[in-house]
């Protein structure tokens, strides 16, 4: 069976069991349409005007298929639980026994205007044993992410497993509304041809989708997949919106409203023991339990939203098939059975609390075993010893307990998260004594690094320097290790370069010093601690800012130390597509140049307002650093300039940076300066007040348009229609974690 079959019989069970409304639910607006072909439209989606509540609820019925509004969206089912299913294509990149590509659906996308994409039912999915795929969003919410599937051959690829070999999966952030996903090679599939000539990509309802070896071949005859979508009503909560009880949408008498977990707005079902469509004045009805439960022993009488039962004359008990049921009054039997039978319950009793009591002893016994063995295995006893080694310079670390970041996070309350990530969520939390700070907690635990973890928060604990992120402990006893930062508030600087509404607020003498305080912070990690430290995931958004645009180093996630006796390290290559030194990615020879590198790529944002990685630019300019290299080799440089800071004064500072740059970016590591060398250099632009170039025309013939004409700022929506390619090395970028790339496994 092929995966379209597949996918077709599992979306139909689904809809049975998942999204398909009871006929109660189904209801309409009198007078209207309450179905679409073969999919039931419940109000307040409508198909015709006054059958819908808004605008955004028009269901589109052309040749019998419902589509949202008047959009080419095809939706599948719809749930009055706040959930519709809708149909999305799949990115493909095949190529023949030449070695040509032979289709050129390489991208794939889905905009919606009001509706969200589930986070918590769909996965952005790759296939194929030479494929790189990247999804992307701008429209509510700016992300970047994507994997990569890599297989010498079919041995170790398993079915029903995405972990990167032949198949791969990553999670859709919370609060999309949009996506754009291509799909491209590295080898144009010429090493495994035979058995997966092609690539594919593709967002999909988890539960959907269940990946198959023979999906490597037959994949080509699925066109779409199902996709999940999260809806509410209107903008507001429910406390807002029943303010105002003209436009407040829960109407029936017995109904009640929740707010949206995704996105604003807010849902409304009907109270227990009621059913049916909440957005209908008459909506909710009375479930007769009597006959839907059968609940009672005895004589059972329906009631609104509840039921009785009661026994007949002559019987007693409560009368309720899970109760006591109904039994014989007992007035003939003697003193001696009611004295046994109170005697009997006594004993129950006794033997019941007594279990009682040695079951939660035992659960708690067992607890504090899990607990002591997680410290234990997460490194705790030796980070213990180091920190009374280090007693006098740790001062600030800390081991927190499990109850004191649950607390500290109201038990990791979805509304605490800011970020999630491929690799963990990060809750904002209140320590005791009022400090707000950021709490970073795993999804995964590699036991083979708990001394290099070790390692790491004694160092990091070390680190006092105003432009890092400082860390300020660490909990022990989960299943995976928890880290404690401090609370930077201004958001990353991903958000001041590339939010239009930021942007603006981004001088150049801002941009000039973010950069110089970056630069200062790496240079100290290189060469001013005692053990030096490589960060190893330069990016703007690992850039964070306080309310005084004051910049922080963030995420050392990926960080290692290098041993004083060591120049450059092997390790598995890990980082951010788009920022990624090529020289460490294709020999995983790992020194401080590669941060350099990166560094030169955010220097590229400061500089152009562009994105590191933009499927709106031509295939060979969608790398930023390449297109950044090629410019200035041509002497377009006034040509990328990000125009909203773009001032006469600034003009040689700008040309100077820029050359600093381009050597930050040369692809081998030893003709890059070194951090310090970059700080020192950035330190001395800033402090010319006075610079010679003020009077000297820089750019002949170019000044004047540079001025006068607006340059066209870089659009960072989803993918384009040209094809996709991997310039130097492919391209993902994930909003807060990263993605594990080693070319050897396919991880």
């Amino acid at each position: 069976m092929d995966l379209h079959s597949k996918i077709l019989l599992l979306t139909l069970a689904l809809a049975a069991a998942t999204l398909a409304p009871s006929p109660v639910a189904s209801q309409t607006k009198p007078g209207c349409s309450g179905s679409c072909g073969n999919v039931s439209i419940p109000f307040p989606f409508g198909t015709t005007p006054e059958c819908y509540l808004d605008d955004s609820f028009l269901i589109n019925c052309s040749n019998s298929k419902p589509f949202l509004r008047k959009g080419n969206v095809q939706v599948l089912n719809i749930s009055l639980d706040g959930l519709i299913r809708v149909s999305a294509n799949v990115a493909r990149d095949c190529y023949n026994k030449s070695g040509l590509r032979v289709n050129n659906d390489t991208t794939t996308s889905l905009t919606l205007s009001k509706f969200f994409i589930s986070s918590t039912r769909n996965k952005f999915t790759a296939v194929g044993c030479d494929t790189v795929a990247v999804v992307l969003g701008t429209k509510s919410l700016n992300y970047t992410t994507g994997c990569l599937s890599i297989c010498g051959g079919l041995d170790r690829v398993a079915n029903g497993s995405c972990n990167g070999i032949g198949c791969c999966q990553v999670p859709i952030p919370l609060g999309a509304n949009d996506f754009s996903a291509g799909v491209t090679s590295l080898y144009n599939h010429s090493k495994v041809l035979d058995f997966s000539p092609c690539g594919y990509a593709f967002v999909v309802e988890e539960e959907a989708f269940s990946f198959s070896i023979a999906d490597l071949k037959d994949l080509q005859g699925n066109r779409t997949v199902p996709v999940v979508l999260d809806w509410a009503v209107g903008n507001e909560t429910c406390e807002e919106a029943q303010k105002n009880s003209s436009s407040y949408a829960c109407k029936a008498l017995h109904s009640q409203c929740h707010n949206s977990s995704n996105g604003p707005g807010y849902l409304c079902n009907c109270t227990s023991g009621y059913q049916g469509n909440p957005y209908l004045l008459d909506g909710c009805e009375d479930i007769n339990e009597c006959e839907v439960l059968n609940p009672c022993n005895g004589t059972c009488k329906n009631l609104p939203g509840r039921f009785e039962c009661s026994c007949p004359k002559g019987y007693e008990g409560d009368g309720m098939r899970n109760g006591t049921g109904c039994q014989l009054k007992g007035q003939h039997r003697g003193s001696t059975l009611l004295a046994t039978g109170l005697g009997l319950s006594m004993g129950l009793l006794v033997l019941f609390l007594g279990s009682t009591w040695i079951y939660w002893m035992l659960r708690r016994r067992r607890f504090l075993k899990l607990r002591e063995k997680f410290f234990q295995q997460n490194g705790g006893f030796v980070l213990q010893q180091q920190l009374s080694k280090h007693e006098r310079s740790v001062e600030t670390a800390r081991i927190f307990t499990e109850e004191d970041l649950k607390k500290a996070t109201n038990n990791y309350d979805e509304s605490g998260v800011i970020g999630q990530g491929g690799f963990g969520t990060v809750y904002r939390g209140v320590l005791p004594d009022k400090r707000v700070v950021a709490i970073k907690k795993s999804r995964v635990s590699d036991q083979n690094q708990i001394e290099q973890f070790v390692n790491e928060v004694i160092v990091l604990a070390q680190i006092n320097h105003r432009n890092v992120v400082k860390l300020l402990g660490c909990c022990l006893e989960t299943e995976v290790p928890l880290l404690v930062y401090e609370f930077i508030t201004n958001g990353t600087l991903s958000d001041h370069i590339h939010q239009e509404n930021r942007s603006l607020l981004l001088t150049w003498e801002m941009r000039l010093k973010i950069a110089a305080e970056t630069a200062g912070a790496l240079a100290y990690l290189h060469s001013a601690t005692s053990t030096p430290i490589i960060h190893r995931d330069i990016k703007s958004t690992n850039i964070l800012l306080d309310d005084n645009y004051t910049a922080k180093v963030a995420d050392f996630g990926a960080s290692r130390l290098v041993p004083l006796d060591h120049t450059q390290l092997a390790t598995l290559v890990q980082g951010t597509f788009g920022y990624l030194d090529p020289e460490y990615f294709h020999s995983s020879q790992l020194t401080e140049k590669s941060d350099v590198y990166s560094f030169g790529v955010v220097l590229a944002e400061l500089i152009t307002g562009k994105k590191a990685l933009s499927f709106d630019r031509p295939e060979k300019d969608r790398n930023l650093a390449m297109y950044f290299i090629s410019a200035m080799k041509e002497d377009r440089l006034h040509d990328i300039l990000d125009h909203k800071m773009v001032n006469e004064k600034h003009l040689g500072q700008i040309k100077e940076l820029s050359k600093l740059a381009k050597r930050c970016l040369r692809v081998k590591a030893e003709e890059r300066p070194t951090m310090k060398e970059v700080a020192m250099e950035i330190d001395s632009l800033r402090m010319m007040k006075h610079h010679p170039w003020e009077d000297v025309d820089l750019y002949p013939e170019e000044s004047e348009q540079l001025l006068k004409q607006s340059i066209p700022s870089d659009s960072h929506c989803g993918a384009s229609g040209s094809n996709f390619s991997v310039s130097t090395y492919a391209g993902y970028d994930s909003t807060r974690d990263q993605m594990v790339v080693p070319l050897d496994d396919g991880r």
